[in-house]
């Protein structure tokens, strides 16, 4: 029984503060290798102790003064760290004096301010930055970070190897940015969770829709990043747009888990309690000048959940807020968004025209949006022959098959297609 409760005691930890066990780690020896094997030799240590000894007051400190002394002893054994070994005297008598062997979970600085810039580094390719995210600070193991990027675990083990090797050789600092460096390096991070999030909201490829684990990950990230930098306006912008968002998560698929488009969901089963959390965050992400394009995207989710159907939704407001977007932040992704909003409110030619107009720009070729957007605008036209050959195009392109269920249903749907 004691040594049930010492285990979920160790997992109830390692899960909720492994993050800020290995951003206190990395940042004091400078190494995520070391952090890591260390953290991992802490939890295997609490594993034998605790059932003997008893669950300590403040576990998480145990295991930080475990994994401090485990790293020293290594450092010390190594000669190839003998440098470094120098420094860490230095730190550590200074810690020894700042946090006693037992201190407080209060008095445990949060270093995961300092991981997140780490792992985003410019020096690392954006997958990288990304798959390190996942392991370092959203706790994912290898092989679920592998299986998140749809690729074998061996390539993101190598994957994370490389990007690790890379934060050494290239002396990238576990610092957070200065003051003058704050707004060039913080989109990086910020684009990080936000993708993590895009795929768990609408998975790429799969049998599911959504990806569940991904978008919960992704908005602990932002949670995160809101307590440690409370004075951002897009990260509260960000937080908001994801709360706002995930809340019509349980309208948007049926009960055998297929598609269920915005004009046809149930909007009773959306999460009140998310879209007031998100409506508080976005007054503060829009006040004042400089808004940024997660606070704008932000609202223009709000007006969706604030709307009682899709009839009755503020599509006047919301093709504004997607020109004030576009000027933020131009994209074909975001035109087409618009041109979307100005179907439904100019009517789908307008719409119509504005996609064609995209689809000879050529920006958006391979991406299955455009062709299925188009397919519904001719559909709602009476076009019913060129909306069959949109709705083929879509489904070669489409990946998610959920997705591909709804496109072959609208397909078959059509009269004399």
């Amino acid at each position: 029984m004691i040594e049930q409760r010492a285990a979920r005691s160790v997992e109830a930890v390692f899960r909720e503060d492994r993050s800020r066990l290995l951003a206190l780690l990395a940042a004091r020896f400078g190494d995520l290798d070391l952090a890591e094997e260390t953290a991992s030799e802490a939890i295997e240590a609490a594993l034998r102790r605790w059932p003997v000894d008893g669950v300590p007051d403040k576990p998480l400190a145990w295991l930080l003064t475990t994994a401090r002394r485990k790293a020293i002893d290594r450092i010390r054994r190594d000669r190839a760290y003998a440098e470094r070994l120098a420094m860490l005297h230095v730190e550590s008598d200074r810690a020894a004096a700042a946090v006693p062997d037992d201190p407080g979970f209060d008095d445990i600085p949060d270093e995961r301010l300092r991981l997140f810039f780490t792992c985003c580094h410019p020096a690392l390719s954006p997958e990288a930055r990304t798959a390190l995210t996942l392991r370092c600070l959203a706790g994912l193991t290898t092989p679920e970070v592998a299986r998140a990027f749809l690729v074998p675990t061996a390539t993101m083990a190598q994957r994370v190897v490389r990007a690790k090797r890379k934060i050494r050789s290239a002396r990238v600092p576990f610092r957070v940015p200065g003051p003058e460096e704050l707004p060039a390096r913080l989109p990086s991070v910020l684009r990080v969770v936000y993708l993590v999030f895009t795929e768990g909201y609408a998975a790429s490829s799969g049998p599911g829709l959504l990806r569940p684990d991904l978008a919960e990950e992704a908005i602990r990230l932002a949670r995160i990043l809101h307590r440690l930098l409370p004075e951002e306006r897009e990260v509260a912008g960000l937080l908001a747009l994801l709360l706002l968002t995930d809340a019509r998560r349980a309208a948007r698929v049926d009960a055998a888990g297929g598609q269920v488009l915005l004009e046809d969901q149930d909007r009773t089963l959306w999460d009140a309690d998310l879209i007031a959390e998100g409506q508080r965050l976005l007054v503060p992400a829009l006040t004042g000048p400089g808004v940024g394009p997660y606070a704008v995207q932000a609202a223009i989710a709000a007006l969706h959940d604030e709307a009682t159907a899709i009839e009755t939704t503020d599509w006047p407001q919301i093709v504004a807020l997607y020109d004030v977007l576009l000027r933020l932040e131009p994209s074909p992704l975001v035109a087409l968004n618009r041109a979307v909003a100005v179907a439904m409110r100019d009517g789908p030619e307008a719409g119509l025209d504005l996609l064609d107009a995209l689809a000879d720009a050529g920006e958006l070729c391979g991406f299955h949006l455009l062709p299925a957007a188009r397919a519904d605008l001719l559909r709602r036209l009476g076009r019913t022959a060129e909306a069959a050959v949109a709705y083929r195009a879509a489904l070669d392109l489409a990946g998610n098959e959920s997705e591909r269920a709804t496109l072959a249903r609208r397909l078959a749907e059509l009269p004399d297609r």
